[in-house]
Formats: structure tokens, C-alpha cells, sequence
């Protein structure tokens, strides 16, 4: 049994620590957020995923996970603290700088920092600096060096789970294990093999770091490339999904599904990472980020060229993905607030995932949140945004006699 520290209680460090206690160690949880410490401390999720409130449950009721606002100190500490995008689509570490300096009174002689938050090339590497002038007593490796005696380790393990299936991804996936040095890579490697069935591949830690940010680049491009061939079809007066479809019965051709835009913590912001850090190398990256950004109006200026002034619009899934209640740069909920602005017509939202409206939509006059049947009961023109479970298990005489903007596809074949 090891002592850990997961600094960051969030949809990656909650899951972790869970995880990590079930596997009998001693689990300190912090975050910043009273809210969620409290929530923890009593054994409960403070977001939605599947058997998580079990697994959190088990772990606060033995001991061997407890939630504080501050770190203590451990074997391992782990950081897996949000990474945002700041102005000019840079990124923000103030969260992982500020992670860092509150465990760095705390580090002793062989611990070991795991960085998980998604970051830059060579995060881990500023990192190691940043604790190394906090604690000129320590001793810290550099990339590529051998690691001395007693030395803090350090390493980057970037997260690689879905939303709606973390727990078994969490232990399935394979993991990438990015060490300042390769024992630190190594020392790292112990303690994830502790839970992971799936491979775990050591490497340097900024290769680590490229490897996470090019999965997520590459998702985001390929979204750019089937969107932007929904737009071409559309202007040529082709059925985008049937033209896929004949195209992806190559051999050799795996065309993704187009839809209302990119949401989510990662393929959204990731892709600037890279582009942050190479400008003039990145514009395929750059083009793809730009095509998808511009969805979510695209398809609110589809709704509104259907919708007569006045008309009630509903607006299916607010969520940034099909089945989980995560809103975050949820393109739906991008439209929704779009369509709400104008003032001109009744915006009728549902979605089975949500028991509220968020913001920005809460309180605006002329938004609603309404079950599924009051939506197409009442409404004129129908968006499909988000393809829930919910929406898909409506037969499609449900949308007849409506105008109809299947953005996310669900009325076409699988």
C-alpha cells in the first residue's frame, strides 16, 4: 500500500482516486472547490458516471479515500487539474502552477509526481524547474539524464477515458507513461500497473505529452474533414450521409459521421496545443479547428432559415456528446443560446440527461426545458443536436409533419 494525493477532484481525478483506493491504497482527494470536497467527503459524485457513485462509495465508507482542500503528504502526488484554453487559444496551466506549488513543501526524497492534466510539450519538463526552485533541498532529474540517487521522479500519463465509460476504460486502455528520465518512466509504470490491464508503453515525457495531443488533433481534423464534405454535399444538392456511406465501402476509407461541431474538455482545446507550439508548421490543424468552430452557427443558420418568426424551435440534447449530462464547449448548447438571443421565437429545450437549464439558458425569456413530447408536440422545426438514447428510441413517425435539422444524424442509417 502507497500514499497518494490526487490533486484535482474533477471528471479525471475522481475517477482516479476511486480507482486507486479500491486497490487498497490510501487516497488523499483535494480540490479547490468546497463544494466538491464536501460532496466527496460524504461519498458522493458530484457529476454522472456510470457505477462511480458505487466505486466513490466503497472507497470513502473503508477510509482508504478522504477528501480535503489541501494536499498531505505521500508517496505519489498526482495532478489532474483542468488545462483551459486562454486568450489567443493558448494554454492556461495556472491550474497545474498552482497544483505544484501546493504540493512542493510537502515533496521528500523519493516521491513521485505523476502529471495527467493534457498540457503542452513540455509541461513536465517546467514542472520539474518550478518545484526545483521551490525546493532547492530536493534533488530533480533532468529529461534524458539518468536519475540520481534520491531524487523526486517525475512523469506525464495523460488521461485517455471517455465520458460514459471511464471506470472500464480507465482500466482497459492502454496507458502512455512519458518519464523525465526512463527510471522515472519505470517508477511510474509500478504504480499504474497496479489497476491497468491494458499495455502500458514508457517513453520520454514530451513524446507523452505530442502522443495525447496528436490523438486529439487527429479526431478534431477528421471531424473538420466530414463536416466540411456535409457542407460540399449540401451545396451540390448531395445526401451527405448516403454519399459517406458508398465512400466508406472502400476498403481503405473510414469517413466519421458529420455533425453540429466539436464539444468536450479535449478535441475543442487539445489541438491548440499543438498549434500554440509550432504556428507556422500546424495549418491543417489550425483549418480544422476553424472549420468546426463554425458549425454550431452554421446549423443555428439552417433553424432559422426554416423557422418562421415566432415559430417554437426545439432543440433535442443540449449535451456535448450522446448519453452523458456533460455540457462542456457542448456545441448543442451553443446553438440553443444562439437561437435564444433573437427574441423572435419560443426555444423548446430537452434533454433526459439535464433536470435544469444551464446557463447560459436559465431564466432567458422564451427558453423552456420540456420532456421530449411536449417538444414535438409544440414545435414547428425540430433540431436534432444530440443523439440520445431517448431521442433514438422514438419511432420516426414522431417527427413527421415536422421541419426537421438532424444535425447529429439520428434519422439517418447507422
Amino acid at each position: 500500500m502507497q500514499r497518494l494525493c490526487v490533486m484535482g477532484l474533477g471528471y479525471i481525478g475522481l475517477p482516479a482516486a476511486a480507482m486507486l483506493a479500491s486497490r487498497g491504497h490510501a487516497v488523499v482527494g483535494c480540490d479547490t472547490d468546497p463544494r466538491v470536497v464536501a460532496a466527496v467527503a460524504a461519498g458522493q459524485a458530484h457529476f454522472s458516471e456510470p457505477d462511480l457513485a458505487m466505486l466513490l462509495q466503497a472507497a470513502v465508507t473503508t477510509g482508504r479515500l478522504t477528501a480535503q482542500p489541501v494536499p498531505a503528504p505521500a508517496d505519489v502526488f498526482f495532478i489532474a487539474v483542468p488545462t483551459p484554453l486562454g486568450p489567443g487559444h493558448r494554454a492556461d496551466l495556472t491550474c497545474v502552477e498552482a497544483a505544484t506549488d501546493a504540493i512542493a513543501p510537502l515533496l521528500a526524497p523519493g516521491n513521485l509526481v505523476i502529471l495527467e492534466s493534457t498540457c503542452p510539450v513540455g509541461t513536465t519538463e517546467a514542472l520539474a524547474a518550478r518545484l526545483a526552485a521551490a525546493r532547492p533541498d530536493l534533488v530533480f532529474p533532468g529529461r534524458g539524464q539518468d536519475a540520481p540517487p534520491g531524487c523526486v521522479h517525475l512523469a506525464h500519463c495523460p488521461e485517455r477515458v471517455l465520458p460514459g465509460s471511464m471506470l472500464r476504460e480507465l482500466v482497459a486502455n492502454d496507458r502512455i507513461i512519458g518519464g523525465l528520465t526512463p527510471d522515472c518512466a519505470e517508477r511510474a509504470r509500478q504504480v499504474y500497473a497496479g489497476f491497468v490491464t491494458g499495455q502500458c508503453w514508457l517513453t520520454d515525457s514530451r513524446t507523452a505529452e505530442l502522443a495525447k495531443l496528436a490523438e486529439n488533433a487527429f479526431r478534431d481534423v477528421n471531424i473538420a474533414f466530414a463536416n466540411e464534405l456535409a457542407g460540399i454535399c449540401g451545396a451540390l444538392g448531395v445526401d451527405p450521409w448516403a454519399a459517406i456511406a458508398l465512400a466508406n465501402r472502400h476498403p481503405r476509407v473510414s469517413i466519421l459521421r458529420p455533425g453540429p461541431g466539436v464539444g468536450g474538455h479535449c478535441i475543442a482545446v487539445d489541438p491548440w496545443f499543438l498549434a500554440e507550439a509550432a504556428p507556422d508548421r500546424s495549418p491543417l490543424i489550425r483549418a480544422a479547428r476553424a472549420v468546426n468552430a463554425a458549425r454550431p452557427g452554421q446549423v443555428a443558420a439552417e433553424i432559422r432559415a426554416l423557422a418562421a418568426p415566432g415559430a417554437p424551435v426545439a432543440c433535442l440534447g443540449l449535451t456535448y456528446k450522446a448519453d452523458v449530462g456533460d455540457l462542456r464547449a457542448s456545441p448543442a448548447l451553443a446553438i440553443a443560446e444562439e437561437l435564444s438571443r433573437d427574441g423572435m421565437r419560443r426555444v423548446l429545450c430537452c434533454d433526459p440527461q439535464l433536470a435544469a437549464l444551464p446557463p447560459p439558458l436559465a431564466g432567458r425569456a422564451g427558453v423552456a426545458l420540456v420532456d421530449v413530447q411536449a417538444a414535438l408536440a409544440q414545435a414547428e422545426v425540430v433540431a436534432i443536436l444530440v443523439p440520445h438514447a431517448a431521442f433514438r428510441a422514438l419511432p420516426r413517425a414522431a417527427f413527421a409533419d415536422r421541419l426537421v435539422v438532424d444535425a447529429a444524424g439520428l434519422l439517418q442509417p447507422a
